[in-house]
């Protein structure tokens, strides 16, 4: 009896063995093919393509150009397969026109790890070649880098530091050379301008000695902040045949209420900038800011995907120079726009503006 009972109770445990590894290898068959995948996966060799990135901007406010200047870059890298809330984590700050907040964000940045930061308007980038040390730092919009103390060289910036100027001095002189072929009767140009601003200085001076050549004068109206531009652009009426805005960060912010004082009083307004025409200034010798923020973000690419070092990039400059007409801008200022203005237009399809 016993011995039946032992044997009864063997085939017993064998069974529950058999079940038992019958549905280990069920559920295990699953796991153990997950595990295998997973060591396959860590064994394969690492996609470049889907590598993860971390990039801060620092913009000095939100204005038209600056904004088509970055969301220009943010396309590059896109195109590139560089995807914000995929494979891209960015840490955009805007320093609401206050040069305070420029200090207080590049510190902030140069307290983390960044593959890439960019500065947008000379002030934000001068912040952060100061504090950020550890990473890759590229400039947009920026009127001089030299000037603005940014690198020292153009060709080969050394450091860690290049981008891309906003400003071809040539487009400059053009644009001051139109106004004095095609309106006779202007003796004055009225500026705008934030003289704490080093890009509206720079470029006010080259506008200034531009019109010298013509006999034309160049007049100041200082403001510090945005509330004063609509004011200044006042005083300038009676006294300037025509008006004109540098890439004055503190001017285009505002630079509705300039339009629209050039528009009641019929004088001509001139801007350095396509956006500005594009909301009401009459002309412009300049191109498209997307453009420029796709150039720096092809920079940004190279150094992030081919691991170029941003110190050996050569500072570029806007190429893409076509004279900018806003006819409707014109009926509104009193500007009879002739056939002779519209030829001196090399693309009049996207350059010629109803």
């Amino acid at each position: 009896m016993k011995k039946k009972l032992g044997v009864l109770l063997a085939i017993v445990a064998m069974l529950v063995t058999v079940i038992g590894c019958g549905s280990n290898n069920a559920g295990g068959n699953n796991s153990g093919a997950a595990s295998n995948q997973g060591n396959a996966q860590a064994e394969a060799p690492a996609d470049t393509s889907k590598e993860s990135y971390k990039i801060a901007i620092s913009q000095i406010v939100e204005h038209p150009s600056l904004d088509a200047t970055r969301e220009g870059f943010l396309a590059a890298l896109k195109d590139a397969g560089i995807v914000e809330g995929e494979n891209l984590k960015l840490d955009y700050n805007n320093a609401q026109g206050d040069p305070t907040n420029n200090l207080t964000i590049a510190q902030k940045i140069a307290g983390d790890k960044y593959d890439l930061v960019l500065g947008i308007a000379t002030p934000p980038a001068q912040a952060l070649v100061g504090q950020v040390k550890s990473s890759p730092i590229l400039f947009a919009s920026v009127t001089d880098p030299l000037d603005a103390k940014l690198v020292d060289n153009l060709e080969k910036p050394g450091g860690n530091v290049s981008g891309a100027s906003d400003t071809n001095p040539e487009a400059i002189v053009k644009l001051m050379d139109f106004i004095a072929e095609n309106f006779k009767d202007v003796k004055a140009v009225g500026v705008v301008i934030n003289q704490g601003e080093p890009n509206a200085v720079i470029m006010a001076d080259h506008a200034e000695k531009a019109l010298e050549k013509h006999g034309i004068k160049l007049i100041k109206a200082p403001v510090t902040n945005t509330s004063e531009v609509k004011q200044a652009a006042e005083s300038l009426v009676g006294r300037a045949d025509a008006l004109y805005t540098t890439l004055d960060n503190t001017v285009v912010e505002a630079v509705s209420t300039v339009i629209q004082i050039a528009n009641e009083h019929d004088i001509p307004f001139f801007s350095s900038d396509r956006d500005t025409v594009e909301k009401g200034a009459f002309a412009t010798v300049g191109f498209k800011y997307y453009d420029h923020g796709y150039q720096v973000g092809q920079m940004a690419v190279e150094v992030l995907k081919e691991g170029k070092k941003v110190g050996d990039m050569a500072v570029t400059f806007p190429d893409k120079l076509d004279l900018i007409l806003n006819l409707k801008a014109a009926a509104e200022q009193g500007i009879e726009v002739t056939d002779a203005m519209k030829d001196m237009v090399n693309d009049k399809e996207n350059n010629l503006l109803e």
